[in-house]
């Protein structure tokens, strides 16, 4: 009780005024991060798209697709996306000193972890909702792959 009185009015005064500054600040990197995944999926099933058209061929499809299920595991794919999140080094080393905030690097890790567990989520609705063996009309493919993609875009 003693201490919850000026704990509180130390917070009022000297953290929560800049919480949401703080939290705008922080967001622009992290916003971008989820922006860029967000692309990566769209080119990827564009692309995916761009060769069935090109081929007709329903095995190269699902093998196209299979492919896009380990996009969210494919470091090189996914580092653009890591790499917009790493701005968030400078912008902590701030905070780090005025309001000691520890363990940076947890915080940028995070932040990728969800990134990727963003794609997974992605990959795998697309698959749920996209199956190339249950498609008997190959002039709709590319149709419903284009739908599916703006559905879990959506």
């Amino acid at each position: 009780a003693s201490v919850s009185e000026p704990a509180q009015k130390c917070c009022r005064e000297n953290i929560q005024p800049f919480l949401t500054s703080i939290l705008e600040e922080l967001m622009g990197p992290v916003s971008s991060g989820f922006t860029e995944v967000r692309s990566l999926f769209d080119k990827e099933v564009n692309e995916i798209i761009q060769d069935f058209q090109k081929t007709n061929d329903m095995t190269r499809l699902k093998e196209n697709v299979d492919q896009l299920m380990t996009l969210p595991f494919n470091s090189v794919k996914m580092e653009p996306c890591y790499l917009k999140v790493n701005l968030l080094q400078e912008l902590l080393q701030d905070l780090k000193s005025r309001f000691k905030v520890y363990h940076i690097d947890f915080v940028i890790q995070r932040t990728q972890n969800f990134m990727q567990e963003l794609m997974e989520n992605a990959v795998y609705t697309f698959e749920q909702l996209f199956s190339p063996s249950h498609q008997a009309d190959s002039a709709k493919v590319a149709t419903t792959i284009e739908k599916v993609k703006l559905r879990v875009l959506k």
